[in-house]
């Protein structure tokens, strides 16, 4: 209860302690003993659940906050409160009372509670409502009739504001994941929003973009957005965050103001299953070369081995200009090799071609042979950024076995796979009612099961806990450890550091920095 007595405390200091006339100009978000029941294992009660934050107007209680959970879904379930998906959108049985700004949340038509909020998913691909990089800057203007002059005045200011300028005429599906987040962020904010609410935004943010994030979040600050944010990764935002609430089991555990949370160290964030700070991992690189690599040993060219993924020649376009180039790399077998690099490089580019899913110039040989499209399809399983794409079937069961062999669908073998990665009891359950930290280590499960030559991990650990962060690595050691070839795509230093054996860094082809151009350079991928 002294959770629940700090928040009422809070909620007293900024209601009644501001003048009347700053109260009403006051846009606090909360949910006073709200109650939101969708299932036996998924509910949030929030206990006057305050945001600390305020209008535009109001410059003298300017807030930002953060949520933390270790598991589950209670982080999704709060934001969802706030934008008004939840009771408009999600079924299911809503007691209490939640309120943003002066707006009641279920009586209010999600239109208007949009106008106030923005929201940014964890996977923006999901929220995208159009093809290009300006129409989606627009999109919501457009839909709140914003005044012509006025939206492109707007618009000019978020391109520059977010550094888009080389991407605004791309089509949203030919952005790297970084890339989408960013222009997602900049679309969420587009129209202007007192609250701006994140899911797990840095996950796929390079050190270079996340830097870039964090102004771009100091400058809502100061501007007096409401900002919330659903993070493990605490200590990337705890110079910025005024107030981190700890959620376990649906119910406020811990509040810290901005000072508590600097004095908790690493060792204290670790027992709380949070993620702390690590350092760059330092990984001996992979025998490689060519226009894309960053670093590696100084003659690579001619080394084979009989055993893993061998890269000759390998080119790749995108609208007539060349966006990845690799001399010769190799990969070996058992190990986990990671692919590194800022937001952009080609990175996915670099692990489809070597899945048989993009056109490529070059081959691309196993174990010493070289391997068609087609054999590499075959050969191939991915963990993919939106695991969501790839989930088939209609119960967690199903989908660990589905296209098996006979002699892989071991119920010793399904049981042990959900276990490692604490999805026991999850069984029955439907893959898309799952969590999106629950979905990713399903997938990762399946393809641990499946047992290919050639294991693709990009981003695995997006969304996280440090528990779970973990179990997936120990899961991406033991696929190496049976044999196979693994590549990690990830910005994730502590799973780098936790799973991987050596690296192969790239950059864009013809900078003479790893990943360095100017906005208006910058190229979309393929």
């Amino acid at each position: 209860m002294e959770a629940e007595s700090d928040l009422r405390r809070l909620n007293n200091e900024y209601c009644h302690g501001a003048d009347k006339r700053d109260r009403d100009r006051f846009a606090a978000v909360w949910a006073p003993q709200a109650v939101w029941v969708v299932g036996p294992q998924q509910q949030f009660e929030g206990v006057d659940v305050i945001c600390d934050a305020v209008a535009r107007q109001c410059a003298a209680f300017r807030r930002m906050l953060q949520w933390t959970r270790e598991a589950l879904v209670w982080k999704n379930t709060a934001l969802r409160l706030i934008n008004g998906l939840i009771p408009h959108f999600h079924e299911g049985n809503l007691s209490g009372a939640a309120r943003t700004g002066e707006i009641d949340v279920p009586s209010t038509p999600l239109d208007r509670i949009g106008r106030r909020t923005g929201t940014v998913l964890q996977h923006p691909r999901r929220q995208f409502f159009t093809d290009t990089v300006r129409a989606e800057l627009s999109f919501a203007m457009e839909n709140f009739a914003f005044d012509p002059v006025r939206a492109r005045d707007r618009l000019t200011v978020v391109i520059e504001e977010y550094g888009l300028a080389g991407l605004v005429s791309a089509r949203l599906s030919e952005l790297s994941g970084g890339q989408q987040q960013a222009v997602a962020t900049a679309a969420a904010t587009a129209h202007e929003p007192d609250v701006l609410l994140l899911d797990e935004p840095t996950s796929n943010l390079s050190s270079d973009a996340f830097a870039r994030f964090r102004i771009n979040l100091m400058r809502l600050k100061e501007q007096g957005t409401t900002i919330v944010i659903a993070e493990h990764r605490v200590h990337q935002l705890r110079e910025i965050a005024d107030r981190t609430v700890l959620l376990r089991d649906g119910r406020v555990d811990t509040i810290w103001d901005a000072d508590q949370l600097a004095k908790l160290d690493d060792s204290d964030l670790l027992s709380l299953g949070l993620r702390a700070q690590c350092p760059p991992a330092r990984l001996p690189p992979v025998p490689a070369a060519g226009a894309s690599i960053a670093a590696g040993p100084l003659s690579p060219v001619g080394v084979s081995e009989s055993s893993g993924v061998t890269l000759d020649g390998v080119r790749c376009h995108f609208r007539g200009r060349l966006v990845l180039a690799v001399d010769h790399a190799l990969f070996r077998a058992g190990k986990v090799t990671a692919i590194r690099g800022p937001n952009g490089v080609g990175k996915t580019t670099l692990v489809r071609a070597i899945a048989g899913l993009q056109r490529h110039a070059g081959a691309v040989s196993i174990d010493g042979r070289r391997a068609s499209r087609s054999r590499r399809q075959r050969a191939t399983s991915m963990v993919m950024q939106d695991v969501q794409r790839q989930l088939f079937s209609d119960s967690v069961s199903a989908e660990l076995t589905v296209g098996l062999p006979a002699d892989l669908r071991a119920r010793t073998r399904v049981d042990a796979a959900m276990h490692d990665l604490n999805l026991h009891g999850l069984g029955d359950r439907h893959p898309l009612s799952l969590s999106g930290g629950q979905q990713q280590r399903l997938v990762v499960a399946a393809v641990r099961l499946a047992r290919r030559s050639v294991v693709i991990f990009d981003e695995p650990s997006s969304g996280a806990d440090r528990f779970h962060l973990e179990a997936v690595a120990a899961a991406i050691r033991s696929v190496a450890d049976e044999g196979a070839t693994v590549l990690l795509v990830s910005h994730d230093e502590e799973l780098v550091t936790l799973a991987a054996d050596a690296e192969l860094r790239l950059r864009i082809p013809g900078s003479t920095r790893p990943g360095v151009r100017t906005d208006h350079e910058r190229v979309p991928m393929p």
